[in-house]
């Protein structure tokens, strides 16, 4: 399933496995929230609560589309946050990984904290 996540800056999409968490999104969408940044991350509310999946991961990589079970959030990391070791993309705790962004990661650095997030099926 793709997914079309937009900003004020612009916009991406992104590519869903088929897993528990990324159905329980689906299901919810559109979704609109305020951003949240944090160091080389974004992350925003989606009102969606679901429980850790038995893959779960803290360390990723940029572009990777996660869920953080603890804010009910998704969680877009595009480089190191304030807990990274070295270059890696570490998540502020085990995060369901969904998929991935499709295109450039990077462009998520245009996201400022508090701008307007919109995510629809692509």
């Amino acid at each position: 399933m793709q997914i079309r996540i937009s900003w004020p800056a612009g916009q991406l999409t992104a590519t869903l496995d088929d897993t528990p968490t990324a159905k329980a999104l689906a299901a919810a969408l559109p979704i609109s929230a305020s951003a949240h940044t944090w160091g080389e991350e974004v992350y925003f509310d989606t009102g969606v609560s679901v429980a850790l999946e038995a893959d779960a991961r803290q360390v990723v990589d940029p572009g990777t589309v996660a869920f953080w079970t603890e804010g009910d959030a998704l969680a877009l990391p595009y480089g190191p946050t304030p807990v990274s070791r070295g270059g890696e993309s570490r998540l502020a705790s085990p995060c369901n990984v969904l998929g991935s962004l499709d295109g450039d990661p990077r462009l998520l650095a245009t996201v400022r904290d508090g701008d307007p997030v919109r995510v629809e099926p692509a």
